[in-house]
């Protein structure tokens, strides 16, 4: 199996342990990281809204715990011809993504389109020291 299938089926398989019982609307993440570990995470919606967790953000929260800092390449699953991540997310993807970082967005026929960072978020948020220390 090919890393991009095993992150796609990773991804669709996490998508069925979703809490979605607002919207209905499933999503599941996996992540891989420069050394080939995946994880994964799934929407968790909330009746107050703004507190419900992204299916990304979950799949960050794991990878953190974890105790890695980098995404190379994702996979999105969710139930809408291109289901790209939320601007929150795609701010994730700016903060702990490799340079050259791919999400692939796709459905449970499987992937639909694929994104670079820039493409996902041009002119992504930095914090200025961030960028100092990149420079030097």
């Amino acid at each position: 199996m090919s890393d991009l299938n095993a992150l796609f089926e990773a991804a669709k398989a996490v998508r069925e342990k979703a809490y979605a019982p607002y919207s209905n609307f499933l999503v599941g993440a996996a992540f891989r990281t420069p050394d080939g570990t995946i994880f994964t995470g799934c929407n968790v919606e909330n009746a107050s809204y703004p507190v419900s967790v992204c299916a990304e953000g979950g799949a960050v929260s794991a990878m953190i715990a974890a105790g890695y800092r980098e995404i190379a390449e994702a996979v999105v699953v969710g139930d809408a011809a291109l289901c790209t991540p939320c601007g929150v997310c795609r701010q994730r993807f700016a903060e702990f993504g490799t340079d050259n970082l791919v999400v692939h967005v796709a459905d449970l026929n499987g992937i639909k389109r694929s994104f670079t960072l820039e493409e996902l978020l041009p002119a992504a948020f930095e914090l200025e020291d961030k960028a100092k220390d990149e420079k030097d």
